[in-house]
């Protein structure tokens, strides 16, 4: 079975997200949201590879961009 490589990045960039929320200091509310959204990165690229349909595994990775953009801003 190969690597899958999205699912390998974005479990890294919630842990990498994590650790930088424990060495700033910021609004508990806004590491939170910035804990959340990183970790629901991850979380939908996952759960994609239980879809029901195709349709769902789009929308799981629809999800997950939606994530990036709410982390990165």
């Amino acid at each position: 079975m190969s690597k899958n490589y999205l699912l390998i990045y974005s479990e890294q960039l919630a842990t990498d997200i994590e650790l930088i929320c424990q060495s700033i200091k910021a609004p508990p509310n806004t590491l939170f949201q910035i804990r959340k959204s990183s970790s629901s990165i991850y979380a939908n690229i996952r759960e994609k590879n239980y879809g029901q349909s195709k349709a769902d595994m789009l929308s799981k990775f629809e999800i997950a961009l939606k994530k990036c953009s709410e982390t990165e801003g």
